[in-house]
């Protein structure tokens, strides 16, 4: 172990004590101590889900990154294991960025991730990007001796060395195959892929797809997988421009539905926003044991403002996702170990919704899984709010205005951290005046679920413990049917 490592580890295992229980989400995994931003390795290995993230041990801001880890056997209650690597190598001491995990044949974990290192005699200090390795039992790892395993020689004509990034790791066979984000001075962001026989030596196959300039910049941590028997890549576009509605301004997570071609490379045939909420970027999948693809993402805004900061942590994963294709597009819903959580169910029918705000007993926490639909002849009502994590004039909310068919999540009332962006909405496939929605509070934050999964937005918040109480109302007049449970972090085995 190196000595950065070993001093990473014994700050973290310091700095947690210094963490309250009462202070952290209680299913959304947040980092030991310090910063987190991307997922990172989400995997199963040796009878746990693992997930590694990308962390400073140091403070709640990014920089000196390393990769924070954690273990699961629900995918819900996460126990934090050492730091799994340090940015302790001439070729990674800029940081160990993101990238995935496989089991090996012999059992151990390989590891695949972005190493990066300053280059001085480049005048702007632009950061040389790589691939690495590090193999390991799943706590020790050793970074390999002949990394970095990729580098800008290995790329087609025209590729950048300092926007180089993200390995995904899958197995083909008794081949290992690995994507990886390249920008090319033509071509936009091309999404790469490599071909080894070990995983540890590797040879350029393809370009799988081209952005061509189109949805946004740099793209970052693609994903590519097989789901329902069409092909989904993912990915993340940074400096985007608002295209009709369809992604904010910035950096969004995109997903991309269509098929393979022969020659291997995709065509893409649907378009979308995985999130449409404020906080969710780099999100990454696996395959279950039972065969399903699940998908966790940081749930927190890549323009988060940390200066002057004075807090023991930031940044949380979303909610892990079962997802799914439905009429071409992708579906999500919370993973179906939630429910083992639930408890106390309270159930309303035909409640009447008008003016007034209206609280409903024992619909009341900040730890709630909730399910409502909300129903109206057409032009009976403009719009229909939820209030949550309230207290006095201090709440977030969600609305849905029938006649547009806008879902919007705002925190513009509610406690934030670093944030200047105070809602997003986006427009519902269905639209009308029903609207179907389950969502998941857990202290700071809440996502949102729409018709079925096929419409989701993240949001955080920092109301203060006390402010819990939940109200609905309408502009004109609706129905609402809801079934609300606690979440007991008590219910279910132990990891």
């Amino acid at each position: 172990m190196s000595e950065m490592l070993a001093r990473a580890r014994a700050c973290e295992s310091h700095a947690e004590t210094q963490i309250r229980p009462e202070e952290r989400p209680v299913f959304h995994l947040s980092p030991r101590t310090g910063w987190m931003n991307d997922p990172n390795g989400f995997s199963w290995y040796q009878g746990k889900y693992h997930l590694f993230y990308q962390y400073n041990p140091y403070g709640p801001r990014w920089g000196n990154i390393h990769w924070g880890h954690a273990v699961s056997s629900d995918l819900l209650r996460w126990e934090y294991l050492p730091a799994a690597l340090a940015p302790d190598q001439p070729y990674d001491s800029f940081g160990c960025f993101s990238g995935t995990a496989v089991t090996l044949p012999d059992g151990r974990q390989l590891l695949l991730y972005t190493s990066t290192a300053v280059v001085d005699f480049v005048p702007e200090g632009k950061c040389i990007q790589t691939q690495s390795a590090a193999i390991g039992d799943g706590v020790e790892y050793r970074k390999i001796s002949s990394n970095p395993v990729l580098t800008a020689e290995d790329l087609p004509e025209g590729a950048d060395p300092y926007e180089f990034r993200d390995p995904s790791l899958r197995k083909d066979g008794e081949e290992y195959l690995a994507i990886a984000a390249s920008r090319n001075q033509l071509r936009g962001t091309q999404v790469v892929q490599f071909r080894s026989p070990d995983g540890l030596r590797w040879e350029f196959d393809r370009v799988l797809v081209e952005s061509r300039g189109r949805i946004g910049g740099m793209w970052e941590c693609p994903d590519y997988f097989c789901l329902d028997g069409r092909q989904v890549l993912i990915a993340c576009a940074m400096d985007m421009e608002e295209e009709t509605g369809a992604f904010h301004p910035g950096n969004n997570a995109f997903c991309m539905v269509g098929e393979e071609l022969s020659d291997g490379s995709f065509r893409e045939s649907a378009l979308q926003t995985v999130d449409h909420g404020p906080d969710f970027y780099a999100p990454q999948t696996m395959l279950s044991p039972d065969g399903r693809r699940i998908l966790i993402g940081w749930m927190q805004n890549p323009a988060v403002e940390t200066a002057g900061l004075d807090i023991p942590f930031l940044g949380q994963m979303t909610i892990p996702r079962e997802l799914s294709i439905r009429d071409g597009r992708l579906r999500q819903t919370p993973v179906r170990e939630l429910s083992d959580y639930r408890r106390g169910e309270v159930r309303y029918h035909d409640v009447q919704l008008g003016p007034e705000e209206l609280s409903l007993p024992g619909i009341r926490g900040r730890v709630l899984d909730l399910e409502f639909t909300v129903s109206a002849e057409p032009g009976q009502y403009q719009m229909f709010r939820c209030r949550f994590a309230r207290k006095g004039d201090c709440f977030a909310e969600l609305r849905y205005e029938p006649d547009t068919g806008l879902l919007t999540v705002d925190r513009s009332t509610a406690e934030t951290i670093g944030t200047k962006i105070m809602s997003r909405q986006t427009a519902l496939q269905a639209g009308g005046s029903g609207l179907t929605v389950r969502m998941i509070l857990d202290r700071y934050s809440a996502e949102v679920f729409a018709d079925d999964g096929m419409t989701v937005m993240s949001l955080t918040f920092y109301n203060g413990p006390d402010a819990d109480a939940v109200t609905f109302s309408a502009e004109g007049c609706a129905k609402m049917d809801i079934t609300a449970y606690e979440l007991d972090r008590e219910v279910g085995s132990e990891i």
